[in-house]
């Protein structure tokens, strides 16, 4: 068993020469000028190896990376780099959604589900087995890992009551001041109850880019300003699906008889989500599209992203799943 740490344990494998040039950089091994920008205009925006090399750069804004000096994080040609892959990444995104101002639309339809919806919650709910549970907490320990820190970026580009709205959410986010309660301490206890790795990011290697997308989004809302109204528009989509789905996973969870904890995680969001959905939509949006009108669009583009994003992910599993394989990009041992 493993001890959950703040640094990852170990640095991911490379998935291509972007993230290879990344690293290689980080760790001193070639110099700066080789950062791989040739590489860049051939190279899928929602692929492996971009993904992979956005979630690097984003990484040392975190809990940074093991071996790799804090300095790096406000290098000049690594932020140059980042800027490079967050515009093919951004320019993809903007490609894959329809766009708009409605966001009242947007959200509404977020609320009415089709009576045959069948999505990956759906199905582990009905069909999914123990491994299929494993295989999604894996994917999904990228993102919980740091669940609310890549929001908690937006609070100082808020104001008023749409910043504290946002800052009681976040508080429930993170425990509601008790550590052990912190959701992201909750998923750590889920992956240790399900026999898995629960070392900060110790499962990145067997995450694919549709994972890492979802991650990188919000971490590319968080840290610029001028996308606030989207990573906005993010949460509050995240928050009005999240209730439905924890409620499923944890119908899943009771059907295989899963350990007390994995349960655990998933009956926490379910209540405090439906509180969430409300408060994200009425107080934080609302009040933010008050003082600013015209960041609808931006709200927007928030939702539309992470529906999109998402929507890849949960396509990928589906497939792999309907298919009788494995989801993951590495198997599990």
């Amino acid at each position: 068993m493993t001890t959950s740490t703040l640094v990852a344990a170990t640095l991911p494998a490379a998935r291509g020469p972007l993230s290879e040039s990344v690293l290689g950089t980080l760790l001193r091994e070639q110099p700066r000028a080789d950062l791989g920008f040739d590489g860049l205009v051939a190279a899928d925006p929602l692929g492996d190896d971009v993904q992979l090399a956005l979630h690097l750069c984003y990484e040392l804004h975190y809990q940074g990376l093991p071996g790799v000096s804090p300095d790096w994080e406000w290098d000049p040609e690594l932020l140059r780099l980042r800027g490079a892959l967050e515009s093919r990444f951004l320019a993809a995104l903007h490609e894959n959604v329809p766009g708009g101002d409605d966001v009242t639309a947007e959200l509404d339809a977020m609320l009415v589900e089709p009576v045959d919806a069948e999505g990956v919650s759906h199905f582990l709910r009905d069909h999914g087995d123990w491994e299929h549970l494993r295989e999604y907490f894996t994917h999904r320990s990228v993102y919980h890992h740091k669940e609310a820190d890549p929001h908690a970026w937006v609070i100082p580009r808020l104001r008023g009551r749409a910043k504290a709205a946002l800052v009681a959410v976040e508080f429930d986010e993170y425990g509601g001041g008790r550590a052990e309660l912190a959701h992201a301490r909750l998923y750590t206890d889920l992956l240790r109850a399900a026999g898995l790795p629960d070392g900060y990011l110790e499962l990145i290697d067997h995450a694919p880019a549709e994972m890492l997308a979802v991650v990188n989004m919000m971490s590319l809302f968080g840290l610029h300003r001028s996308l606030r109204g989207a990573l906005c528009g993010h949460f509050a989509a995240a928050e009005i699906t999240t209730g439905p789905s924890a409620h499923r996973m944890d119908q899943a969870l009771q059907r295989v008889g899963a350990p007390e904890a994995c349960r655990f995680f998933y009956t926490e969001h379910i209540e405090a989500d439906a509180v969430h959905e409300q408060v994200m939509r009425h107080e934080v949006l609302g009040d933010l599209l008050e003082q600013e009108p015209e960041l609808a669009a931006d709200v927007v583009f928030g939702i539309q992203a992470t529906e999109f994003l998402e929507g890849r992910f949960g396509t990928r599993l589906l497939e792999r799943w309907q298919a009788g394989e494995c989801s993951l990009r590495i198997p599990l041992a």
